[in-house]
């Protein structure tokens, strides 16, 4: 949530730059923008408006805005409705400073109340303007230099930051800090750029500094890139190199990022496999589990610690785990592991999974385990991101940068690594039949073909969608490997079309469910050819005994369920442990379709954010 961009240097016009990287960070959820730039002259000017970074950009049509130095800001409102005079940046009271803050500052009112009892006058209802009051305060109070304020102020304060300073004093410096929020220095020939992630940054330069925790990075033009900590100890910077295709971050000619993102999930799959899948395709290796293979084998639980999409990834994992590997696995909540004193101890592994890898409460839940002593292993998709740095090891997913904030690609990335993971650790185990692993291991590498037939069914699932799109709810139902699919798919349809749905074991439904089933009620049952299938068939005839309007997966060439069924979407067959992987591709184009119909913000759905850094 929340997207920061910088820039200094001589050689553009800094304007351009900020708003390309705004609208490259638009993926991450925000409800207003803004800008600060210090122009020729030194003056130092805030333009800011409630809304889309569109709106800034008309704003700002007749306002000044040359200069070579800027930061700027997409708000996701914690502290403070959605409006412009909220929005971010915010001028200290002297106006010589402006700031942006991704975070939460805990003890702000305590801070805030002490201020203004110094003669501060505040403008806005952020926690954020509390933070630029103070480091102006601690600088004319104390005579100190920009840098030594930040150090000071960030020593008093609670929360989760990053952070980007100007001083008009000083046009030649953007200072920048970060604890528990993302920061990204890119490094360019005689210029810097900053942004929450690479995204704004790899059109300009594929050089860049992550910075860890508690770093604090000064830019100054004339100077190499200069990082300390709050303690002002000198620190080495570590500048890596992004590999990043710049059409990966572009539409690509698709109408909406969601839906590009759906259709690469073929390719993707193959990346994310590729190397670590033989050339016979008959078996898997992963580097981690070579290199820390006792700590894996003699584990005696498995705990994965996820939020959202990536804890629905996280209950198929444990399937498949359990299945294969004979180890139980517990699969949680991180909001909720954090908080509850779990019993966690040096025998277990604790497997985070995050796309962002920067999701605050999966990273608390990874500091939490490893003070208790337990291996961590790290699923993500964004490299050089906070939680592969913090965990012991782990696997990347490697299906690119995930734009739209309703997760696909990055979801069957995340089983594709877990049926790794399980294969892996099975085979090392001995506890899967040798004739039993290479048959899965050859089904997995054919599942980006049968995706791609799947994808077929675009059209079909549209012309679907128009007629549900009436629906104000809907139920998902399936069993065993499709139960977590069946909550994907209804997190996926209340995140974009903003229908409330929920999903269910079918066997459930009876259980409650099955009171709110009538004419108008939608369920969509994931009714393949697999060890539930006559159950499933059954739980089918009885929302139909009920008048509710079905929504059938099946296998190719069903010839029962299809005949029950108000609608059917065809799969291709595949083992039962892979499911997942193509049944929920039809039910993402759903959700997509239904959210087009009802014209609403697929890419940027109301509320939600991609990358949830703070509490």
């Amino acid at each position: 949530m929340c997207g920061i961009v910088g820039y200094i240097g001589t050689k553009r016009e800094a304007f351009p730059i900020l708003v390309k990287g705004l609208q490259r960070l638009e993926y991450r959820g925000y409800d207003s923008a803004g800008v600060a730039l210090v122009n020729g002259n030194h003056e130092l000017s805030v333009y800011k408006a409630k809304g889309k970074v569109a709106d800034l950009e008309a704003f700002c049509a007749d306002k000044d805005i040359t200069g070579s130095v800027g930061i700027a800001h997409t708000r996701w409102a914690t502290h403070g409705e959605p409006s412009s005079l909220n929005a971010h940046p915010h001028y200290s009271q002297s106006k010589n400073l402006a700031i942006i803050h991704n975070g939460i500052i805990e003890n702000y009112a305590e801070i805030k109340k002490k201020l203004m009892n110094h003669g501060v006058k505040f403008l806005s209802d952020t926690d954020t303007e509390v933070l630029v009051q103070l480091i102006e305060y601690i600088q004319s109070k104390k005579n100190l230099d920009l840098l030594t304020a930040v150090q000071v102020a960030l020593h008093q304060v609670i929360g989760a930051y990053a952070i980007a300073l100007l001083d008009k004093r000083h046009p030649d410096t953007v200072i920048a800090a970060r604890k528990q929020s993302p920061l990204v220095v890119g490094i360019g020939d005689g210029e810097f750029f900053l942004g929450s992630d690479a995204s704004p940054i790899i059109e300009y330069t594929d050089k860049v500094v992550y910075l860890e925790d508690g770093n604090i990075a000064v830019m100054k033009l004339g100077e190499d890139l200069k990082v300390v900590s709050l303690q002002n100890e000198k620190l080495l910077p570590e500048i890596k190199t992004v590999d990043i295709d710049l059409g990966q971050i572009e539409k690509g000619g698709y109408p909406h990022f969601m839906l590009k993102e759906i259709f690469e999930q073929p390719e993707c799959l193959k990346n994310c496999m590729r190397g670590r899948i033989n050339v016979e395709h008959d078996s898997v290796k992963l580097s981690a589990l070579i290199d820390y293979r006792s700590w894996l084998i003699n584990a005696k639980r498995i705990i994965i610690v996820a939020c959202g999409t990536s804890w629905h990834a996280g209950l198929i994992g444990k399937q498949m785990i359990e299945t294969f590997c004979r180890i139980p696995v517990d699969v949680e909540y991180a909001s909720e592991f954090r908080y509850r004193n779990p019993v966690v101890g040096k025998d277990d592994v604790v497997i985070a999974i995050s796309q962002s890898g920067e999701t605050a409460d999966t990273l608390a839940a990874v500091e939490l385990a490893k003070e208790k002593g337990a291996f961590i292993y790290g699923i993500c998709n964004a490299i050089g991101s906070s939680i592969p740095r913090a965990t012991n090891t782990g696997t990347y997913i490697h299906v690119g940068p995930e734009i739209g904030v309703a997760s696909t690609k990055a979801f069957t990335g995340q089983v594709t690594v877990l049926t790794m993971f399980a294969l892996t650790l099975a085979e090392a185990k001995g506890t899967l039949r040798h004739n039993e692993y290479t048959r899965i291991v050859k089904e997995l590498v054919e599942i980006p073909e049968k995706i791609k037939e799947v994808l077929k069914t675009n059209e079909q699932v549209a012309d679907l969608a128009r007629t549900f799109t009436y629906a104000h709810n809907f139920l998902y139902l399936g069993r065993g490997f499709s139960y977590p699919v069946a909550l994907e798919g209804a997190l996926k349809l209340k995140e974009i079309s903003y229908i409330h749905a929920e999903g269910y074991p079918a066997a459930e439904m009876k259980h409650g469910p099955i009171a709110l089933i009538d004419s108008d009620m939608p369920v969509v049952v994931i009714a393949t050819h697999n060890a539930m299938y006559e159950k499933v068939r059954s739980n089918i005839q009885e929302i139909k005994a009920r008048q509710g309007r079905v929504i059938a997966l099946v296998s190719k060439g069903d010839t029962t369920v299809s005949k029950i069924a108000d609608a059917v979407i065809e799969l291709p067959d595949t083992l039962e442990c892979l499911e997942p992987l193509v049944a929920t591709v039809p039910l993402q184009l759903l959700a997509y379709h239904i959210a087009v119909c009802k014209g609403k913000d697929v890419d940027q759905p109301r509320n939600l954010a991609k990358s949830v850094t703070v509490e």
